[in-house]
């Protein structure tokens, strides 16, 4: 909560990935991702993917190739 307050404080528009039945975290923003509740060692998975998602549709809306990052093949050849 504290985080989210100063991230709005500074003019930031956070988007909130919560669970669905968090009240709290709800009635804070519109801006929402809303995932399932599960077991905790799937919940990271649920929480990774709207985000990985969410990235790959900006990248697209501001027109860069998604499927050439660049200096790829540096970190991938560098150990």
């Amino acid at each position: 909560m504290n985080a989210y307050s100063q991230v709005q404080a500074r003019g930031g528009q956070p988007i909130l990935v919560c669970n669905n039945d968090d009240e709290e975290l709800l009635a804070l923003s519109n801006r929402r991702i809303t995932i399932p509740r599960t077991v905790d060692c799937l919940q990271g998975i649920l929480c990774v993917v709207p985000m990985q998602l969410l990235s790959f549709h900006i990248a697209v809306l501001r027109g860069y190739d998604v499927d050439c990052p660049r200096n790829l093949a540096k970190s991938v050849t560098v150990a």
